[in-house]
């Protein structure tokens, strides 16, 4: 992506006074869903341009809301299970219709979103309220016609994918076979087909005998983009491990780990916690993957399994300050990150409502803010920077001034344009970027 400096954002949008807990363009870009804690599934549509207004193209509209996950209780268990919203997928459409999978803690529902312009007119057994006509009135046959009508969104439950999970599901993922998909929880991987709800296939499973034995557990796991048997898994000591369905019904066993030596005298009580994997993806092209810690973005060769290739400090002047980060459960949070379509510049977020940008070819980087402040249509962003000490430019923001309740975790970007989408708490920013420029 080019002059990520200068995003404008044609429109902002506040979806609902809940905090937006996940964001997911569909293939095409023309649908964007969010997620929410409240179990509510919000689907902006863009708009076409049109010739009175050229330069609105890009604007995202509300298309549909619904609520996707209610609160459960589980009696056998004494769970709460919450309704908010954990990860929304897109599956490639096939028809008309769209269709996306949503997911809280437990459960796993397949939506379908479906337009109505026309209605049916002209029933021979039923009147206008769609009630029985008497059968002794109906002397004639009519042949029903088609009417328009305003149109109409619908989206109704397809199938409902439950108990398939002891723990909480932390990732769901779509296989590029369109027929099957996974979902992670803490201690396991389950293979799902598409059109059967009552099993799943367990194709890791990393729960010892003796609980009090675990050392590792999951966090993410991820589909090759164009090889249906090769997936992902990270672990929360930062290692990667890559699996083939092919070797063995039962991927216990992986084909390659990807996991970077540590250094003794980085070593630290909060080693393992800031090297967890918070977000795994593959890139565009299949010969790359991406992980984000809470420090670092990383970028691995799927032919070199010793060391990442790349590595952007996010927020390095974080690493004195992990003890303050860990009294308030920041040191916890979980940020996510996208990839440019052209594998080329990677963007994630930060504290402050910052979130950074980092440029693959260039190795140049950029914050900035998503605000309202800066939100107006057509505005230009300007770089942010954080200040540790010394010297400070006008602009310029102490670290000690970072507001860690504004916080950047989830965003999402355009699968083939320069439109990118900022959940901030409960605000959802989208901005489109500056065409023909160089990042500066």
């Amino acid at each position: 992506m080019r002059e990520a400096d200068t995003l404008r954002p044609p429109q902002l949008m506040e979806v609902s006074a809940d905090i937006i807990s996940t964001v997911e363009f569909n293939h095409t870009g023309e649908l964007l869903a969010t997620g929410d804690k409240g179990g509510r599934v919000v689907i902006f549509q863009r708009e076409p341009e049109s010739k009175n207004a050229p330069h609105s193209q890009g604007e995202y509209d509300v298309y549909s809301t619904f609520q996707s996950h209610e609160p459960e209780f589980d009696y056998l268990k004494s769970l709460e299970i919450e309704e908010k919203i954990n990860k929304i997928k897109w599956l490639p459409q096939q028809n008309a219709a769209h269709s996306l999978l949503s997911t809280n803690d437990k459960t796993i529902k397949l939506w379908k979103i479906t337009e109505r312009d026309k209605r049916p007119e002209g029933y021979n057994l039923k009147d206008e309220e769609g009630k029985l006509k008497d059968l002794s009135t109906v002397t004639s046959l009519q042949v029903p016609v088609l009417k328009p009508m305003d149109l109409m969104v619908e989206v109704s439950p397809r199938r409902i994918f439950a108990n398939g999970h002891t723990y909480h599901i932390n990732s769901i993922s779509v296989n590029s076979d369109c027929e099957t998909y996974m979902s992670a929880d803490d201690l396991r991987i389950n293979l799902w087909h598409l059109a059967i709800t009552d099993r799943s296939f367990n194709i890791v499973d990393i729960k010892p005998a003796n609980m009090e034995d675990l050392t590792v557990f999951f966090f993410l796991s991820e589909f090759h983009p164009h090889h249906c048997n090769l997936f992902v898994y990270s672990s929360s000591k930062g290692s990667l491990r890559l699996c083939d369905m092919r070797a063995a019904a039962l991927c216990d066993k992986h084909s390659k780990l990807f996991e970077e030596p540590e250094f003794f005298f980085f070593c630290s009580f909060f080693s393992e916690i800031i090297s967890s994997v918070s977000d795994v993806k593959f890139s565009h092209s299949g010969r790359y993957m991406l992980t984000r810690d809470y420090l670092t973005v990383k970028v691995w060769d799927l032919n070199m399994e010793a060391r990442p290739i790349e590595t952007y400090q996010v927020h390095d002047f974080f690493f004195f300050k992990l003890c303050s980060l860990y009294e308030n459960d920041c040191i916890f949070d979980k940020f996510e990150f996208f990839f440019f379509w052209s594998d080329s510049v990677i963007m994630t977020g930060a504290y402050n409502n910052f979130f950074r940008m980092f440029d693959r070819n260039t190795k140049r980087d950029v914050t900035l803010e998503a605000s309202r402040e800066s939100s107006k249509p057509r505005a230009v962003l300007k770089p942010r920077r954080v200040c540790v000490g010394g010297k400070r430019r006008r602009d310029d923001i102490s670290v000690d001034s970072l507001d860690f309740t504004k916080k950047i975790l989830h965003t999402a970007w355009h699968p083939a344009e320069n439109i990118i989408a900022i959940a901030a708490t409960n605000n959802l920013y989208i901005f489109q970027d500056k065409v023909n420029s160089d990042m500066h």
